[in-house]
């Protein structure tokens, strides 16, 4: 039993050490990468936006309700709901009626508009 158990250990230490040296390898292997990867992120992360329409500002609240399409991140269908926003700045950019690409995300609990830009 006690041979069976250390061959057991054996093995196992010898797995992560190989899974150890594969994953230092691949790091290693990505200091060559282009910059590519970083604009195809940039790229995912516009095709992510989602789509609405600003219905209503409040700016006391530092709140946006917005009418929009799926929350593909949040796992959302469309509807018309309340969002906090990150930074209050975005309330001064935007007015009802106006319509926007955004990201929203939970933030401390909250579904907060991250990111807004106007069509």
């Amino acid at each position: 039993m006690k041979k069976a158990l250390k061959k057991a250990l054996a093995s196992l230490a010898m797995g992560c050490a190989m899974a150890f040296s594969a994953t230092s390898h691949a790091a290693g292997d990505m200091s060559h990468a282009d910059t590519s990867s970083a604009a195809q992120q940039s790229a995912d992360a516009e095709n992510s936006m989602s789509h609405g329409e600003i219905k209503k500002v409040d700016t006391a609240a530092g709140k946006l309700t917005i009418k929009h399409g799926p929350l593909d991140n949040l796992g959302m269908g469309a509807m018309t709901m309340v969002f906090k926003v990150n930074d209050p700045a975005l309330l001064s950019q935007v007015k009802a009626g106006d319509k926007v690409d955004f990201i929203a995300d939970e933030v401390n609990g909250a579904l907060t508009v991250v990111k807004l830009r106007k069509q």
